[in-house]
């Protein structure tokens, strides 16, 4: 099968065959997640930041890598630093903006093939806690502009900040 007709198929399927659904994604723009243009907070060259297309919860983002790394175990430690620290930031800013009363850091790269990527799954005090919080029924991401700008404002000027330091 030809690299182009891989992004006909789904990306368990992808996965299966041992095909990074997202560095296929990336390099044919779109194709097999949709354009997230519009859910991208932040990117410099070492990470990506973004809402989920399909998040748990309202404020549900995540953190991937730019190079393609399996996991955490492959990645650099320079890497994994970075973004644990951005990832203890965004944490912050995610209960700013969006009230919640705590945010879930977990890492799920199933698979004989994926992406290394963190998930931030805001949990609500209306909700109950513990890890029902990860297989929460996914839902459509709906944009709010203000809490979308305001989550990049406060990214974009803690990441400003990182680069100083």
């Amino acid at each position: 099968m030809e690299e182009k007709d891989l992004i006909k198929l789904s990306a368990k399927e992808l996965t299966d065959l041992g095909v990074c659904p997202t560095c296929l994604n990336r390099k044919y723009n779109g194709a097999v997640f949709g354009d997230d243009t519009n859910l991208k907070l932040y990117e410099d060259g070492d990470i990506e930041c973004l809402f989920v297309a399909n998040p748990r919860a309202d404020g549900h983002m995540m953190i991937s890598t730019q190079t393609h790394y399996h996991d955490m175990s492959e990645a650099p430690d320079e890497l994994n630093s970075k973004i644990i620290r951005f990832a203890k930031q965004f944490m912050k800013i995610i209960k700013q903006v969006y009230g919640c009363e705590r945010v879930y850091l977990c890492t799920m790269s199933d698979g004989p093939m994926n992406h290394y990527h963190v998930q931030l799954i805001p949990r609500y005090a209306f909700e109950e806690r513990g890890s029902k919080t990860f297989v929460k029924p996914r839902n459509q991401y709906i944009f709010d502009e203000e809490k979308f700008n305001k989550v990049k404002n406060l990214i974009a000027e803690y990441a400003k900040n990182a680069e100083d330091a």
